[in-house]
């Protein structure tokens, strides 16, 4: 297991000015040319991603009724993973500077061919960046199964109570769940009155995408070999998105609604990078410099690996604590943190940030 590592800040004596701290280390970036669009790495993967795809599907259809289908849907589940990952980066307008193209490639990808909702989607993802792990304002620690907030107000379900105070151990088991959980909560919205742009085109995509391939599946495939297939499929799919989530955010400090945080501040001291090489960063769709995604949510992709070192020395030498650490450890992390807080530890974690301007701020507790 890789060991847990948080660059200390030297001294709060250090901090320039916060209003223009930020200022400083975006006009560093930019300067360096790492917000410049990449469209040769990403109209690779726009063009590969739906190719690879089609030739799944037809190799699908050819395999036929067969037990070794359940490779081709785990196959599918890792591949509807990466796909999703290139729609949230066009989300992000990592891709193209027209707003209006990032949103069209969003919603083909995202509704189309994986069957997640883009509208839903992006009203959740932008309330979590704008206050990451704040009570009240972040959607990514008010979730229905696992609680991750210590304090919370406890479930009055006698079964989710149960859940709740073994959620360390049976985190990573309903992480399968979370495929179907992002496809229902979707297709939840869509229905929902409220304002969402192109509502009518998530309805067709999510229509064609929800009902054609599973369709499909019992067109080719019998009733038995059909349903463990799509059981496949979902519990993968969700379980690669769950474990790329799972690192970001976990077991750092949960501000209150009204703390009062500067924004690189409040953007670093949240979040968590995952150290590993550039297999990981596909496999976790660059979600591993997550530092640096929130920093800079519009930088494209490739450019997260050459950011992170920078972003990293910047916080060192401002007294802003920059963690990072291996990936089995940030699991393990993730883990004690959450089986602490099912059970009802209000104390689980000491923020750093409120009393920040008082004293130096705490270090390394996240893991506790």
């Amino acid at each position: 297991m890789n060991e847990f590592r948080t660059t200390t800040p030297r001294s709060t004596a250090t901090r320039r000015a916060t209003g223009s701290e930020f200022t400083e280390l975006a006009k560093t970036i930019r300067e360096l040319g790492l917000l410049r669009r990449r469209h040769g790495y990403y109209w690779t993967r726009i063009i590969g991603l739906p190719a690879v795809l089609g030739v799944a599907l037809v190799a699908f259809t050819v395999i036929g009724d067969t037990w070794w289908q359940l490779v081709t849907a785990d196959f599918l589940g890792i591949l509807f993973t990466q796909i999703a990952f290139l729609g949230h980066d066009a989300a992000h307008r990592q891709i193209f500077t027209s707003g209006t193209w990032n949103d069209w490639i969003s919603l083909i990808l995202g509704d189309l061919f994986v069957g997640m909702s883009y509208g839903w989607w992006q009203h959740k993802h932008t309330r979590h960046h704008a206050r990451p792990n704040t009570l009240g304002s972040d959607p990514d620690i008010e979730l229905p199964v696992i609680v991750v907030a210590p304090g919370g107000a406890p479930s009055r379900r006698t079964g989710l109570t149960w859940v709740r105070a073994h959620q360390g151990v049976l985190f990573f088991p309903i992480l399968l769940l979370e495929g179907l959980s992002l496809h229902a909560s979707g297709v939840r919205e869509v229905f929902t009155r409220g304002r969402m742009p192109r509502r009518w085109v998530e309805i067709v995509f999510l229509t064609i995408r929800l009902a054609g391939f599973p369709a499909l599946v019992f067109v080719i495939l019998s009733p038995g070999i059909g349903f463990a297939f799509l059981g496949v499929q979902l519990g993968v799919f969700g379980f690669c998105m769950g474990m790329s989530f799972a690192p970001n955010h976990k077991g750092m400090p949960i501000l209150p609604e009204d703390a009062r945080i500067d924004f690189l501040r409040r953007q670093v001291m949240t979040s968590r990078n995952v150290a590993g090489t550039r297999l990981l960063d596909v496999a976790m769709g660059g979600l591993n410099y997550q530092i640096e995604h929130h920093l800079f949510p519009s930088m494209p992709r490739p450019h997260l690996r050459k950011a992170a070192p920078i972003v990293s020395a910047y916080c060192h030498a401002h007294g802003v604590p920059y963690t990072r650490t291996g990936l089995l450890a940030s699991y393990a992390i993730v883990v004690r943190y959450i089986n602490r807080v099912g059970l009802g530890e209000r104390d689980v974690f000491t923020c750093p940030l409120v009393d920040q301007r008082n004293r130096p701020p705490i270090v390394g507790t996240a893991g506790r």
